[in-house]
């Protein structure tokens, strides 16, 4: 068999359907989030305007994260030692998992090396310790809560979402005594919608369920203290599994469940997703404890964030760019084919400087191919005039479908 060739055709295929993605090599300016340098192929360098960043709030920057960086290397050096089970468990990394626990109301925490095997090592290991478990979830959830269910081997329903009439009559329809979970999202980060958590909790509790609800994309960014859009709806409490993560709001990596004692015991001793890889070093740790306490004391920067955000939306529907229907900070555009998707993402970035990255299949459905912009409050009125303006330059130019101006 020709290898090389086989590897050829699989990105031929991809790029032939227009979505073959290059990776702008960017630099980002500390302390002036969030503008970054572009570094081209042909050796220049331009000043770009970052407008789909998931450092939703400029943590990555703030001097408070960074100075608790700097003393971590200085005391520690740099790497973890090892796996959690064998050198690589530190002061900070139980200092952070209280500083989570806290901040979800719950009794413990566990930090994995991202959000994405927190979600797989933890859905596919409650199989293994809730035997006959049947998952019960969204069909718009996250790949990594996708595989991470595939990967348990055990049974599962996919309900449409967002439908709890649909969720209830797959729930009803199963065995009565079988232990049961329902996976979810509270933001939907492709379409800006959010779930609905009251009403998802009511059906776990009349049909004997746990909940486990992913915050990834609201930790940091709704509720008094940053802990989700489940504390800023009054029902954090009621949720048994809360999964987010660090390397979004808070600016750092990696992610975390937070839930009853014996839960995160049990997956701290079940997941080989946790058990069997290096930890992550105490440098991160600090800078996330740093962040995750700085967005608990300042509310003020969750308020200017959802502004610029809703701004930006009214914004683009007075002109007529088609915002999809987002009820959070997410401001995605539809364009609706990945060539002109791609074209119009290079050329925002070639001839006006601003940088956002085309959402192309296998992330979004064919045919619903997007723009996702991410206002923080660092986006000034001059950085949202100049890509208002662009957009609606380059909508005209690219012949893309417009939607009625909203006055």
């Amino acid at each position: 068999m020709d290898y090389s060739a086989a590897f050829q055709a699989a990105v031929d295929t991809v790029r032939s359907e227009g979505r073959y993605r290059v990776f702008a090599n960017l630099k980002r300016k500390n302390g002036d989030f969030p503008r970054a340098t572009w570094a081209k192929e042909d050796g220049t360098e331009q000043d770009v305007v970052v407008w789909c960043s998931n450092d939703y709030l400029g943590q990555g920057q703030n001097p408070v994260v960074l100075e608790a960086m700097h003393t971590a290397i200085d005391e520690t050096g740099s790497g973890s030692g090892g796996t959690r089970n064998i050198s690589g468990t530190t002061w900070y990394h139980n200092e952070l998992e209280a500083e989570l626990a806290d901040l979800h109301g719950k009794e413990a925490a566990l930090v994995f090396t991202s959000g994405y095997v927190a979600n797989d090592a933890t859905l596919s290991t409650l199989y293994k310790v809730l035997p006959g478990l049947i998952i019960f979830s969204d069909a718009f959830n996250h790949n990594s809560m996708i595989t991470g269910i595939r990967n348990g081997g055990g049974q599962k329903h996919v309900y449409r979402h967002n439908d709890l009439e649909h969720l209830e009559e797959l729930l009803k329809a199963a065995p009565v005594n079988a232990p049961k979970l329902i996976a979810f999202e509270s933001v939907y980060s492709m379409d800006g919608d959010i779930s609905d958590i009251a009403g998802t909790i009511a059906l776990a509790k009349k049909y004997s369920a746990l909940t486990y609800i992913d915050e990834v994309h609201a930790v940091g960014l709704y509720g008094e203290r940053g802990a989700g859009v489940a504390e800023r709806d009054g029902v954090m409490d009621q949720i048994d599994i809360i999964e987010g993560t660090l390397g979004k709001a808070f600016g750092m990596m990696g992610g975390y469940v937070a839930g009853s004692a014996a839960f995160v015991d049990a997956m701290r001793l079940w997941a080989p997703g946790f058990i069997f890889t290096t930890s992550l070093p105490p440098t991160v740790m600090a800078g996330a404890t740093a962040s995750v306490r700085y967005l608990k004391e300042h509310n003020e920067r969750r308020v200017a964030h959802q502004e610029r955000a809703q701004t930006l939306m009214r914004r683009f529907r007075e002109c007529g760019i088609p915002v999809l229907p987002s009820v959070s900070h997410i401001v995605p555009v539809l364009v609706g084919d990945a060539k002109h998707c791609k074209m119009i993402s290079d050329m925002l970035l070639n001839d006006f400087g601003i940088y956002v990255q085309p959402i192309n299949y296998p992330t979004v459905p064919k045919g619903t191919e997007r723009l996702r912009f991410t206002p923080s409050p660092d986006h000034d009125d001059a950085m949202m005039d100049a890509l208002v303006e662009a957009m609606d330059k380059l909508w005209a130019h690219c012949n893309v479908a417009r939607m009625p101006a909203v006055a």
